[in-house]
């Protein structure tokens, strides 16, 4: 069994995997293979990022599970390989997180992940 490098109400993050929890809300959580993914973008949150999303997608390509809290301070959207849609999901210690997912995975791209003043380099454009 894998060890859990972090936890929290919102995902769990193992040495081979994330679980999203409430993915398929109501139905249940979904665990995704740290080797089925491409990327993991970071943005500041914005009204394009997901800001103020509670569930579900803003341009049918990020989906994110129901997260009720209002203060969300980085939000993460996992790129799968092969595949057009993505992942999106916060977290209570993002700092934790960026920590965890740098030193142990990798699979931080903080060059796709910066989004301009002007919007330009949006989440809408990865």
């Amino acid at each position: 069994m894998d060890s859990e490098l972090y936890t929290d109400k919102q995902i769990e993050i193992s040495e081979s995997s994330i679980l999203i929890r409430k993915y398929y809300y109501p139905f249940g959580s979904r665990r995704v293979e740290l080797a089925d993914i491409e990327a993991i973008y970071v943005y500041e949150p914005s009204l394009v990022s997901g800001k103020y999303r509670y569930w579900g997608t803003g341009n049918f390509r990020t989906w994110f599970p129901p997260d009720k809290r209002s203060k969300r301070d980085k939000i993460f959207v996992i790129k799968l390989k092969r595949r057009w849609w993505r992942i999106g999901f916060t977290v209570e210690d993002s700092q934790m997180v960026l920590n965890v997912l740098t030193i142990r995975t990798h699979l931080i791209d903080y060059t796709e992940s910066q989004i301009s003043k002007d919007g330009a380099n949006s989440i809408t454009n990865h």
